[in-house]
């Protein structure tokens, strides 16, 4: 398939001129000049191509045009209100059909004819799967319905659809949106059937589904707190409907969890996901039916890792809440794609700290914050929650868009506290119900109980990550305690000067002498600087800021390394023990003046505190030796970046933590054995921390610890434990490392996930070599239409920057970009979004990786990689 021409334009925008490419700016919102009543679809599909025809019953809103959207669609027939539409009654350029002198109601029917069989893009309706195993399947968000057929293709046309499929009888999976009302064999066709399927709900085009498969399914029972009796169905291929039990009850937690936490109760009467092996997203939240990734809905103890399990309960609740966050209330355009997902990704966040520790739940969170958004936020790439303009809106499905959209709601959350937070969220759903709104709106129902609110608007319109700055002066003879804190945000090229923002800081105030907390207080940070005076403190107490990590921002507070330690010993909020490790860390590998920190206190704290917790809390303990990754000590890092030398610092750092409770790795490794697989946030624990001491332990030269390794592997009860030996065997490239390796590959090579595994294991350890990405690549269960196998090799690879960043590294790298730029433009956009701090590279690194990207402009051809283009190579002026 040909790459997306630059000349589309967006629909939301009214007479946008055209330019390669056009920029699509929030400010030039205008209203559709049509809704859309009812939307009747039928699509056929065959051997070689598809017919879709649609009969749309249309009213006008405001004065214009009547403008519908299609690419890669040919137009075969248009009817208004039963007549042929005359040629010199409408227009087709640059992917707009355009009527102009439509009635003020209408009945507009079009028929297309589309290849869903060449669509490399996996947007629209595409075919999945090759063999026996095809299927077709729709991603339709962002603008995917476009290349399904013309329409007013934008989030604020809502309208009521039915749909009907046809095809061949070797697909008997039929499934559309909503309720199934009719199915049968097509009369005169014996080799083919049709389905109906009815959707009472208005919806946007972008929550269009459609899958017709060769599908087996796993189906249960919800009754809602309403009390409807609700159809549940987790559709897969035959081999893995085994492996659909775990997201099956994720959904049904997930359903009970909204009825408890925000009085949602499902709507329809059945709800569907489907596992598709080919897919960009993770997943999608379809009215009544999901399409997923399968890497986010299949589990099994034997070939899924604990992580990835935990994932699989995670998305299924993140796409189930969007039902009401994003589904039932959408957003008025793409601009607003925060007010959706932001939300959404707090309420499934907050229902993972549910599962789980919350503690390592909020470490999770903010791991993968800091190492992504934050470098976002620092890099060419940095922009508002609410972006004020784009030219491709699928390079905005961000971090920031997402992750730091949460984290928004969770400062607004954490300042309303629950009860009233429960309040403007009730107040949200009442008002807005079956509507598509904007950042405001759901700022105005929050604010009902506090007008503050409405000052967080300027977290979603400023790009870049605030520092909290502060320090403390303690008054011996008035008892008193002040202090001081400031916050600082970098301005970014092309937007207004930051602005102070309202900054939540919870905090605790700890005896020095007993550990003991002597208060705990949210402060509200909402000035350039300020102060906050505690009175009847008897001695200078310890502070402890951002307990829970209550705002996006880095910290830069005036502790003392050995405040620090005393932290890791007394605090109580696990999570905050996590952080003062890594402020520990990154003072020994990031240095902010000439003179490093020594490691030794933050050694000394590390083996004065592991033992007992690694039996009290082993998942905690297991995450207070994480050592930053080399992406989040690269986003830190803003000129004379040498990835090399950071690899060297931080796996010297690494083995001294290894070596100093060198003796008592094997005594903890015993007190975590091998048992019988549960699924429970103890067990968890324990295998999480096994496998981070089997490192150490390989690390520190244990005596038997190669031993350890390969009885894990060979004894494992799941692939946690089993994978967890094969990644340590591989880094530490043990004398039995490729025959485990083949050992792996034999027993797993019918699991395309788990081959994943076996390709990322591979292409992310720290020996890898571009040798190595370059057979990875070349091996015959390599494959360039499946997004998860090429993030199993090139999103791997990523991880060890000192390759990527080396000639022969982003020769490999480039290539893949320029390869997908046509077939799958996306994935490349997104691929290349990881070369965004290139500028900060020590010579002669920095003029490579230009010259490179020079190269990549010169040939990129998809308005998707040239946007993103523009942005990364603007970076060398700032």
């Amino acid at each position: 398939m040909s790459a997306d021409t630059p000349q589309i334009i967006n629909p939301e925008m009214a007479d946008v001129p055209l330019h390669e490419p056009s920029k699509i700016h929030l400010k030039d919102y205008k209203r559709p000049s049509f809704d859309v009543e009812t939307v009747n679809l039928d699509i056929q599909l065959f051997d070689e191509h598809a017919t879709v025809e649609s009969t749309l019953v249309m009213n006008r809103q405001t004065e214009g045009d009547l403008v519908l959207y299609g690419e890669d669609v040919e137009l075969l027939t248009i009817e208004l209100d039963g007549e042929v539409l005359a040629t010199e009654r409408y227009s087709i350029n640059n992917g707009k059909l355009t009527i102009t002198d439509a009635p003020d109601s209408l009945s507009l029917h079009i028929k297309v004819r589309i290849h869903p069989q060449t669509n490399t893009a996996l947007e629209g309706l595409y075919i999945a799967g090759t063999g026996s195993e095809t299927m077709f399947v729709t991603q339709c968000e962002p603008e995917g319905f476009r290349k399904i057929t013309y329409y007013p293709d934008r989030p604020d046309v809502l309208a009521v659809f039915t749909t009907r499929l046809e095809a061949d009888k070797r697909y008997p999976t039929l499934l559309a949106n909503g309720n199934l009302i009719e199915q049968g064999e097509v009369i005169g066709a014996p080799d083919r059937h049709y389905a109906i399927w009815e959707d009472p709900t208005n919806k946007p085009s972008y929550l269009f589904a459609c899958v017709v498969a060769n599908l087996d399914v796993l189906t249960d029972h919800f009754t809602t707190s309403e009390g409807r009796e609700v159809t549940l169905e987790l559709y897969a291929k035959s081999d893995d409907i085994d492996k659909c039990h775990v997201g099956m009850q994720a959904l049904k937690d997930s359903m009970l969890w909204d009825e408890v936490n925000y009085g949602r109760a499902y709507d329809l009467d059945r709800y569907m996901i489907v596992a598709v092996s080919q897919f960009n997203m993770g997943a999608m939240e379809n009215k009544g039916l999901n399409i997923f990734n399968t890497a986010c809905v299949l589990s099994s103890p034997e070939t899924t890792t604990d992580a990835r399990s935990f994932n699989v309960k995670a998305v299924i609740a993140h796409e189930y809440f969007h039902n009401w966050t994003g589904n039932r209330i959408t957003c008025r355009d793409w601009f607003q794609l925060c007010l959706k997902e932001g939300f959404t990704v707090y309420r499934d966040q907050s229902f993972s700290a549910d599962q789980q520790s919350s503690a390592v739940q909020r470490i999770d969170d903010v791991a993968m914050l800091r190492a992504h958004q934050f470098a976002e936020d620092a890099g060419p790439l940095a922009h508002p929650v609410r972006p004020e303009s784009f030219v491709e809106i699928n390079n905005f499905y961000t971090t920031t868009i997402y992750e730091k959209g949460a984290e928004i709601v969770r400062m607004i959350a954490n300042m309303l506290g629950a009860d009233n937070f429960r309040q403007g969220t009730d107040e949200y759903f009442r008002r807005y119900d079956g509507q598509a709104v904007t950042v405001e709106d759901f700022l105005s129902a929050l604010s009902i109980t506090d007008s503050k609110v409405e000052d967080f608007i300027d977290w979603y319109r400023q790009p870049g990550t605030p520092v909290l700055s502060g320090h403390q002066d303690y008054d011996s003879e008035t008892q008193t305690l002040t202090i001081t804190l400031s916050q600082q945000t970098r301005h970014v090229a092309g937007f207004d000067a930051p602005k102070p923002l309202p900054i939540p800081v919870a905090m605790a105030l700890f005896d020095q002498d007993s550990g003991e907390i002597i208060s705990e207080r949210m402060l509200l940070l909402e000035q350039a600087a300020q102060t906050f005076v505690f009175d009847n403190v008897g001695s200078n107490p310890v502070v402890s800021l951002l307990r829970d990590f209550s705002a996006p921002v880095q910290l830069n507070y005036n502790y003392q390394d050995t405040d620090l330690a005393f932290l890791l010993t007394h605090e109580t909020n696990g999570f905050n023990r996590w952080q003062v490790t890594q402020m520990l860390v990154n003072r020994i590998l990031l240095p902010s003046s000439d003179a490093k920190s020594s490691p030794d206190i933050y050694l000394q704290a590390l083996v004065a505190t592991l033992p007992k917790l690694a039996v009290d809390d082993p998942m905690l303990a297991a995450r207070l030796l994480d050592i930053p990754s080399p992406q989040e000590l690269a986003s830190a890092t803003h000129k004379d970046y040498d990835p090399e030398v950071i690899k060297q610092e931080r796996e010297n750092l690494y083995k001294q933590v290894a070596l100093a409770l060198k003796d008592q790795w094997a005594t903890i490794y015993e007190q975590l054995p091998l048992q019988a697989y549960t699924d429970t946030p103890e067990a968890l624990g324990r295998r999480a921390l096994r496998n981070v001491v089997l490192d150490m332990a390989l690390t520190a030269k244990v005596t038997g610890a190669d031993q350890w390794a390969k009885q894990q592997y060979d004894n494992a009860s799941c692939m946690t434990e089993r994978f967890g030996a094969l990644r340590a065997i591989v880094n530490h490239q043990l004398e039995s490392c490729n025959a485990y390796l083949a050992d792996f590959y034999e027993r797993f090579n019918t699991d395309d996930l788990v081959i994943d595994l076996w390709f990322s294991v591979q292409a992310s350890n720290t020996h890898v070599t571009t040798d190595t990405i370059k057979s990875l690549l070349a091996h015959k269960d390599f494959d360039w239409n499946t997004p998860n196998r090429i993030r199993s090799v090139i999103g791997a690879f990523t991880a060890q920057p000192a390759v990527l960043w080396t000639f022969e590294g982003l020769d490999i790298y480039v290539d893949v970009i320029k390869r997908l730029d046509e077939a799958n433009p996306v994935v490349a956009s997104r691929m290349l979004q990881v070369l965004a701090r290139w500028y900060t590279l020590v010579e002669p690194r920095r003029t490579m990786a230009h010259e490179k990207l020079l190269d990549l402009q010169q040939k990129a051809t998809s308005k998707h990689v040239l946007e993103s283009l523009e942005s990364v190579l603007g970076a060398a002026g700032k």
